[in-house]
């Protein structure tokens, strides 16, 4: 399924178009949920039940905007793209040696599209696309326009902002999973390749997401031998953004925009999305527009670069709730799991750094396509920690037993006395 993701090969059944990814889930999410419910992914979670409840939403909204005719579709490939990528990692990653697996793929996946992203970034030719619809027919090349003289790769994806979202999403993840037993420099530049990889597509959304992992990379790195460095770091966090709040004619959400953005004008254009955004969701809170037209100037585009956002407007309140719900119930669940070893402690920061770089990237970018799949995945992939975290107090909580019962041993008495 991870493969197929970077496949940009497309299959059309009538009305229905089918690229690679979407061909090989619509097998494996029957098979993935039916798993889930047998019980091969442990106990059910509340994130489980928020994903479900995610879709049942979405599809009922769009039965009441769009019509039960018009629903069947979208239906279905909401069904395949969100439960079956989510279940799918929630049933098969259920170990540090599947999590280390997925890890070592996603790395050697963006290794083989970096070639072709240096070579599309100079020459401005998509190679991988014009390869691949040698064979089959595929992605179209769009062809964005250059950014201080490069070319913006896409690569085998929609748009380039998707592209630097994929390679750039599991940076956390390779660093201190795969890479973990390699000597610091050869770590570095494994994530340095990600990293410059990622930044060919020359969007800010994704590149604010990889420099985010790399500091967060940093300070764990920095302050490894203090067992409080994550609560200092919300601390200072808390501190910066009241200084931002205090001291400047900005809100912070502005600040970070102007300061950080490649292209202010389309940054600050987000800041409008979100203006007029929220001004759809208020019209219409319930059931959102589904795939009509959202209120907004004539001149504004229909696109909305704002995942978190997205799903309000779209499917209504509810499902954007359900859908932040769902992100939070499994990041903050595995966050708090006690009785983890210190290899599970590892994984389980890895698997937050880079949660947290798409949770940043999602407030400017709208994951679609096959980076919405990678996104499901990722975020079932480390629901196994939960398990791993009561498995670990069983065993530490039974080595103590044992050590108890070898301390006590009455003495040996002599025959009479």
């Amino acid at each position: 399924m991870l493969v197929s993701l970077v496949v940009p090969w497309i299959f059309s059944m009538g009305s229905v178009t089918l690229p690679t990814y979407r061909l090989v889930l619509a097998v494996l999410t029957i098979p993935a949920i039916a798993w889930w419910l047998s019980g091969k992914a442990g106990r059910v979670r509340l994130a489980d039940v928020l994903v479900i409840a995610f879709c049942a939403w979405c599809i009922l909204s769009f039965v009441v905007v769009q019509g039960a005719a018009a629903t069947i579709q979208p239906a279905g490939m909401l069904i395949v793209e969100t439960c079956g990528a989510y279940f799918l990692a929630r049933t098969c990653v259920r170990s540090a040696g599947d999590f280390y697996r997925v890890a070592k793929l996603l790395f050697w996946i963006v290794m083989f599209l970096m070639p072709f992203a240096l070579a599309e970034t100079v020459s401005g030719h998509n190679f991988l696309l014009e390869l691949s619809r040698m064979i089959l027919p595929g992605q179209e090349d769009h062809g964005m326009p250059p950014r201080a003289g490069l070319w913006r790769v896409q690569g085998p994806f929609d748009h380039p902002i998707l592209f630097g979202v994929f390679c750039g999403a599991s940076i956390g993840v390779v660093y201190l999973v795969f890479a973990r037993k390699r000597a610091l420099p050869i770590r570095v530049a494994m994530a340095g390749m990600m990293m410059l990889t990622a930044s060919l597509s020359l969007s800010s959304g994704p590149i604010t997401a990889v420099v985010a992992q790399m500091l967060l990379l940093g300070w764990n790195w920095l302050l490894r031998a203090n067992p409080l460095r994550w609560r200092i770091l919300w601390i200072l966090l808390a501190l910066a953004y009241l200084a931002i709040d205090l001291a400047s004619n900005q809100s912070v959400m502005e600040f970070f925009i102007s300061h950080f953005a490649f292209d202010k004008q389309t940054a600050y254009f987000r800041l409008i999305i979100w203006h007029y955004g929220t001004g759809s969701v208020a019209a219409y809170p319930w059931f959102g527009v589904g795939f009509g037209e959202w209120l907004r100037p004539d001149w504004m585009p229909y696109s909305i670069d704002m995942f978190w956002l997205l799903w309000a407007i779209r499917n209504g309140l509810p499902a954007a709730i359900l859908m932040f719900c769902a992100f939070l119930a499994a990041t903050l669940r595995v966050a708090f799991t006690r009785g983890l070893d210190d290899l599970h402690q590892l994984y389980r920061t890895a698997y937050l750094i880079s949660m947290t770089g798409l949770f940043l990237v999602g407030w400017t970018v709208h994951f679609w396509n096959a980076t919405y799949v990678l996104f499901m995945f990722l975020l079932g992939s480390g629901m196994w920690l939960i398990d791993a975290g009561e498995a670990d107090r069983k065993l530490g909580a039974a080595q103590e037993d044992r050590a108890e019962r070898q301390a006590w041993r009455p003495r040996p008495t002599r025959a009479g006395v």
